[in-house]
């Protein structure tokens, strides 16, 4: 059994920073490529980063890079989403997700495992 559990979300304003991070448990070690996803009411759920188990590659969606960091402690089975400069438009629900294939790593559907959640709201 896997359990993703993310924390961190909260209210904040434009330019703030905020530290997302997910916890994993489970069997870990099936884990290739692990990411953060968004979602706001009525649109597909998107991709915001993604890395490596090894933490040796790493992608963002154009819209965080340079903005957003993501990094791993496998000592610890935690992952974390660094956002910066944060802006209204980054407002959404963020997930974590893992994936057993290491390719594809911007879409979805090839993601295994997924947490609940964490709302994320940026004010202007």
């Amino acid at each position: 059994q896997v359990q993703l559990v993310e924390s961190g979300g909260g209210l904040v304003q434009a330019g703030d920073s905020l530290r997302l991070s997910c916890l994993a448990s489970g069997r870990t070690f099936r884990f290739s490529v692990m990411g953060w996803f968004r979602q706001i009411p009525g649109k597909e759920r998107e991709f915001v980063a993604a890395i490596t188990w090894d933490g040796g590659s790493t992608d963002f969606a154009d819209s965080v890079k340079g903005r957003f960091t993501i990094s791993r402690d496998n000592a610890k089975n935690i992952l974390h989403l660094q956002m910066n400069s944060l802006k209204p438009e980054d407002t959404a629900v963020y997930y974590c997700a893992a994936k057993r294939v290491p390719i594809s790593s911007r879409l979805r559907e090839s993601y295994d495992y997924w947490g609940q959640g964490t709302q994320v709201t940026v004010s202007s």
